[in-house]
This record gives C-alpha cells, structure tokens and sequence, in this order.
C-alpha cells in the first residue's frame, strides 16, 4: 500500500532548527495536499497543533514508512495554497535572507489570506484569520412559469438578470428585495451563490483617459525600453531623469504597451505618501482594473484586494516593498519608482531588498524590470554604466521648465546675528513673499517631535529611554517624553534631573516646534505638518496631499514624506532645515542619502508655469555633498562616491552582509558574537577561494533596543552561493554551541552597517 507523505516547515522555528518534517497526509486529504498548501500538523512531544507548509509531496510503501509518523491535521482549500510562482519565492527568500520558511511565507501571504489553528468539537482546525467579505450573486437559471402569474418585480428582476449575473446589492438598488429573489430561487429560476464582495477603492476616481504625449528625450527613452518590453525575455534598465523631467508618463506609455500585448504591470513605490498620486494616474489612465498593496489598508481591504490579483481580476498593482510578492501572473513589467529608497530594504524578518526580489520576479516572469530614479543608488548606476542594465537618460524638465535656483543661508550667522530660531530670517522673507503672491511652499525636516533632547543644566545627565540607548524626544501636544524605537512614555513631562535634582533644559528642534515657530512668525499662514504624529490615522496622507492640492493650506511641513515624488504647480518655494545632522551621520550611505534627500525636496519647486527657488539651512554651506546637491549635479557627485566606495571596499566593490547578536546580559551578547566570529574565521580558512573581511564585534548604532543589547559583526564579501554556504555552516557550528541562548543571530544582506 502507497501511503502520501507531506515534508513540511513548521511556523514559529528559530533560524537554527528550521528543518523540514515529516508527515502522514491522512485519506480524506489524499490528493488535496500540494506543495504550498498550509497544513495544521501535530508538533513536539505534547502535539500541540501548529500551522505547517508544505515544500514537497512524496509517496511511501506501507512497510518503509517510518514508525510513529504523525499524520497531519488539516489542511487549506486549493485556492488558498501558495502557486509555484509564490512557493519559488518563499524558497528565495529561505535561501538569501536566512529568515525561516514560515517567515518567509508570512512576507509573500498577506495576514488576511493567512489561517490558524482552532478548536471545533475538540478536533484541531484551521480557520481563516478573517471571515470571507461575501456577497450573493444571482444568475438567471430559466424563464418564469406562467402560473401562478407572476408579479412585476419578479418580471423585472428576472428583465435585469438577462444581462448577467448580478449582486443582492445591485438588485436592491433598483427595488427588488430579497424576498422576491428568494421566491425566484425556489422556483428554479434564479440560482444564488457566494462571492468575495467586490471592493472599489478609487471609485471616486473617474476614468478619464488623455493623450499620451511624449517630449522628443522621453520618446527616445520609450523607443529605447521597447524592444525589451516586447521580446519576451528578461532585461532591466534604468531610467535616470532629472527631477520634473517627466519619467511618469514614459511609464504610463510602458504600461499601456504591456497591457495590449496581454500582459500585466507591476509597480513599486517607496512610501504610502506616494500612492494616491500615482493611482489616480493609473485610475483616471487605465480604468478600474488596477489593485493596490500596501500597509495603510486594513486587513479586509488588503485580503480583498489581495485575491483580486490572485483571480485574474487586476492588470496594474500598485504599492509598496511587499508589493513585490503580489500575485499576478504573466508580468510584463516591473518598475521600482524613486529606487534609491532605503524603505525598499525590510527592516524585519524576512529581511529582504525589493530590488533583489524584481529582480528574481523579472527573471522567473521573462519580464522588463526599470528602476527610476533622479538621485540612483550608486549600486544601480555602476551597474548600468557597466553595462548589467540599460542606461537611460532624461536630462531636462518636462515642458523646458529650468530647475529651481538654489541659495545657501548660513546658520552660524544666523545665531551671530541674534537670531536663535531654527527658522531662517532669509526663509521666513521668502515664506512671506510666497504668502502675499499666492504661492505654496514645502519645507523639509527629517526629525518629528518639539524638542529633541532633555539634559541637566547641572550635571549634563540626558533623559534617555529606559529601553533603548536613545535620549528621549519631547511632543508637546501630548505633554510627555516619547521613544521613537519601542514607543515608551514619560508623562508628566519631567522639570528635575533624576541624578543629582537639577533643572532640566529641553533643546534641538523638530517639526511641531518648527510649525510653532512658523505660527508666530507668519500669522494667518495655514501650516501643514505632515509626520509620523500627523499621518496615523486611515488615509491620512491622501487627505492631507488632497488638501495641500486644492491649495487650503500654504506651507506643508514635514519629514521626508514631503521629498519625493509629490507634483504641486503652486509650489515655488522649497526649504531645507536640519540637514548637518544626517551629513554627519554614520555608515557608508550617509554622503548619498544626504544627496538624495536635498536633490528631491528642492525638484518640488517650479514643477508648472512658476519658477522654483528652493534655501537649504546649513552650518556647512561649502560642503561639496551639498553644494553638488544645489547644481542637481548627480554624475559628479557619482563620481566621487564611487571613488571612494572602491578606495574603502564598499559596495558596489564587495557585498555588505551585518550579522547582529541580541540579548539580555550584554557579556554574554558579546562573547556570543567574538565566538561567531572566530567560527566563521576557522571555516573560511579551510577556504580561501572565498574572498572575506570580518569587522568587530562592536555595538550597534543603537547598542540596546527594547531592552535587549545588541552586537554586529561586519563581513565584506562575495554575496553567492558559496559564501551563504559557508554562513550556513558557521550558523550550524553556533547552534551546536547552544550559543543562541546566549544571543540570537540576525542576518542582514544590503545593510548600510547597521541594523
């Protein structure tokens, strides 16, 4: 006798016993079991049910099967297992991230569609985490019998199902209840069914489809990506535009291309600020069938739109990083908007780069992939000026708009002139000249919150969180010092140091001081301030950017939510504030995060008929980062990362892999990660094929988070099979150890030195 047997990754495994088992698929699930499907399996010595998937499906003689082999619980519907295309990329995901599978399934699955194990008339169950948004449909079955004789709405229901199947929704709308159809069912006439309810979230957006015109740079780009959109082969391309230069309708034309040779776009944005304004492009361009996968949708939102992708239902998705695992089938394009965004890099567990994911997607699907971008990462432009993608170039603004002139204010003069506000007398005459032309203005501050650190004028004691090596920021609309990493909160606000009794003196500045500032120095201004605070609630940064549009404020505040991507014909006006901190601020990607970040707020300005002038606040106006920033100058700014990007070995000259130790006595975290270390020394030894540099231990950037202490080990290296091999080998060695209690291992590839 044949017996079906399910090897199976369990949820909830460290990294180190992340091990395939072995289970009886049982006679009522026979030929229902597959791989990807998520199964409810009996685990451990108490065989406490636990959700499983299924990686592989194999059959066993009756004699050769293993003694006591458990049999496997439960298992989901068909439709509700993993395709090949997804199951491939949890298997990507399990080999280069080093997360484990079930982590690696909850990032490709969203929480909706995932299921648990429940209890129903004491036998283990799995149930779906929501209850299925339905509706009933009907669909005309037959012609109404003449006797008894039939009533007008049952004549005018069975009128309107001639057309097609409609919803009990759509029928009450024009007068027919429920009892009626109820009465059509029983007579054989209608039949009635269950189908997930249709959910139209841009239904206030009309569909109004104008001409795609392209300027002759922007037609040279798209002739360019053509061949490669249509020969059904893998290729990648960047398109490096300046900002204003119009690389939103060359995506448009791409997407209009794909979807008339049958295929399907998928589009990635890097902040959910970003979406609204792209998707009323795709609505008002492409119609209804266009989908959205982010994290300010609520559950039932996401599952519904989740599962429209999944039946065929979607041409275009929209959203962000975890977007990238949305499941359409036959993708044509791929295109990562703003692709220099560190918020394409997870920050948790699958820890997993968007751009490696496309990649593989683009591969698995014979798929154009166009990263796009101003200000590209320096990875990205080696790579196509090395040839590995295609470089494209836009040079100049849409419609031969200038870039905004850009001026310096010095902020040491500033303070010597007496003034000690972090507003600019220069910004705040500029602000005014705004207000009376009837012009908006953006100003940028990458730190929210009133005040950022509270010290003793006595003896210089910091308020810091209790939980994290961070000093604690004061918000002053709640009165209370808050942690910006595990969320702790001191209330009331503290006057004395708990050290030696001394008054506390609050400094540093972030956007709600800064609005306050601006309140008293611009009365009658309406100010914006759109953060982390501001934008917690639903739909909050489409309300907020709607607002802005319909000009019922004049400056809009913010953190670099504001910076990128956002098109605004009033704005004329863009200021930079706070910036020295993030110039001086550590890993090798500061100088190119700062080049980024001013280069995209000042292309906010002068986007339409206005000229834009943008002022950047520094202490360091001669700074070459942001002087090259000011000239829009990316291809000299590339040219001196690069160099020493290849002087210091970083990438893209070596792959970048942080191994992080974490744990709750800090001795023990350190010599946990001093013993990994010389572990992973010893076996690259043995292979010296394998190019390798290993840097520390040493303390994290935030050397305790959540209470927990944290430590990281540097590697330069060769990101290929071979290196992950000999990781893998150095985890095994580890766990052998039972160094893992001691301090748990975190793995991140792309890191910029820190986790």
């Amino acid at each position: 006798m044949i017996l079906p047997i399910a090897q199976v990754a369990v949820d909830n495994a460290t990294i180190h016993f992340d091990r395939l088992y072995s289970y009886r698929i049982p006679q009522p699930l026979d030929g229902k079991v597959w791989p990807g499907s998520m199964v409810l399996v009996p685990f451990g010595r108490g065989d406490k049910p636990r959700m499983a998937v299924v990686l592989a499906v194999d059959s066993c003689e009756g004699e050769d099967v293993p003694r006591g082999l458990k049999t496997l619980h439960d298992a989901t519907p068909e439709q509700a297992r993993l395709t090949p295309d997804l199951l491939e990329l949890v298997r990507f995901l399990k080999e280069r991230t080093f997360c484990t599978w079930f982590e690696a399934v909850r990032a490709v699955i969203p929480y909706g569609a995932q299921y648990r194990a429940a209890m129903v008339d004491g036998h283990p169950v799995m149930q779906s985490r929501l209850t299925r948004s339905t509706e009933r449909v009907y669909t005309l079955a037959g012609e109404l019998p003449p006797k008894p004789k039939p009533g007008p709405r049952q004549q005018a229901a069975v009128e309107a199902l001639r057309q097609g199947p409609l919803t009990a929704r759509q029928l009450d709308e024009v007068g027919i209840s429920k009892s009626t159809l109820d009465t059509l069912c029983q007579k054989g006439v209608l039949v009635v069914a269950e189908q997930d309810k249709a959910l139209d979230l841009f239904a206030g957006i009309p569909f109004d489809p104008q001409p795609l015109t392209l300027a002759p740079e922007q037609q040279r780009a798209y002739d360019a990506l053509l061949p490669d959109l249509e020969d059904r082969s893998p290729h990648a391309a960047l398109l490096h535009g300046v900002t204003g230069s119009g690389k939103t309708i060359v995506f448009l034309k791409l997407i209009e291309r794909t979807l008339e040779l049958g295929r399907k776009a998928l589009v990635l944005v890097p902040e959910i600020s970003l979406t609204p304004q792209i998707i009323r492009r795709l609505k008002s361009t492409f119609g209804s069938r266009l989908a959205v996968q982010h994290s300010a949708l609520n559950n039932t939102e996401r599952l519904l739109q989740w599962r429209m992708i999944q039946q065929g239902n979607a041409d275009i998705v929209v959203g962000t990083r975890s977007a990238v695992f949305a499941p359409l089938r036959d993708i044509g394009l791929i295109i990562i908007d703003e692709e220099q965004e560190h918020t394409y890099q997870s920050e948790s567990a699958p820890r997993y780069d968007a751009h490696d994911v496309a990649k593989k997607r683009a591969a698995m699907e014979n798929a154009l992939l166009v990263f796009a971008s101003a200000t590209p990462l320096t990875e990205t432009y080696h790579a196509a000026e090395s040839g590995k993608y295609k470089l494209l170039a836009l040079t100049q603004r849409y419609g031969g708009r200038p870039l905004p002139r850009v001026d310096f204010v010095d902020m040491r003069a500033e303070l010597t002139a007496g003034n000690p506000r972090e507003v600019s007398n220069r910004l705040v005459q500029e602000l005014r000249r705004n207000l009376e032309n009837g012009e908006q203005s953006i100003l940028l501050l990458n730190r929210r919150g009133y005040h950022t650190v509270g010290m003793c004028a006595t003896c210089g004691h910091v308020l810091k969180c209790p939980n994290c090596s961070v000093p604690l920021v004061y918000h002053k609309p709640q009165q209370a010092l808050m942690c910006h990493h595990c969320g702790h909160t001191v209330h009331p606000l503290p006057t004395l140091c708990p050290e030696c009794g001394g008054k506390i003196a609050y400094s540093g500045f972030g956007t709600q001081r800064v609005e306050e500032e601006l309140a008293e120095l611009l009365p009658g201004a309406r100010i914006l301030r759109m953060d982390q605070d501001s934008t917690s609630q639903k739909n909050a940064h489409e309300k907020m950017l709607a607002q802005f549009a319909r000009q019922e404020y004049d400056i809009l505040l913010g953190t670099q939510m504001v910076a990128k991507g956002l098109d605004f014909e009033k704005v004329t006006l863009v200021g930079v504030l706070g910036i020295d901190s993030l110039l001086f601020g550590q890993g090798f990607r500061a100088y190119e995060s700062v080049f980024s970040l001013v280069t995209q707020v000042i292309g906010r300005g002068g986007r339409a008929q206005l000229p834009g002038r943008a002022l950047i606040q520094t202490a360091v106006p001669n700074h070459p980062v942001l002087q090259l920033a000011a000239a829009q100058d990316y291809e000299a700014f590339y040219r001196e990362e690069i160099a020493f990007r290849k002087f210091g070995l970083y990438p893209p000259f070596c792959a970048f892999c942080v191994v992080g130790f974490v744990g709750e006595q800090e001795g023990a975290v350190f010599i946990a990660a001093q013993r990994f270390s010389v572990l992973l020394a010893q076996f690259a030894a043995k292979q010296p094929n394998i190019p390798l540099r290993i840097l520390g231990p040493a303390p994290m950037g935030i050397a305790m988070l959540n209470g927990k202490y944290r430590y990281k080990l540097t590697l330069k290296c060769r990101n290929d099979a071979s290196f992950r091999a000999l990781l893998q080998q150095t985890l095994d060695a580890y766990a052998q150890e039972k160094l893992p209690q001691k301090a748990s291992v975190i793995l991140d590839f792309h890191s910029d030195g820190d986790l």
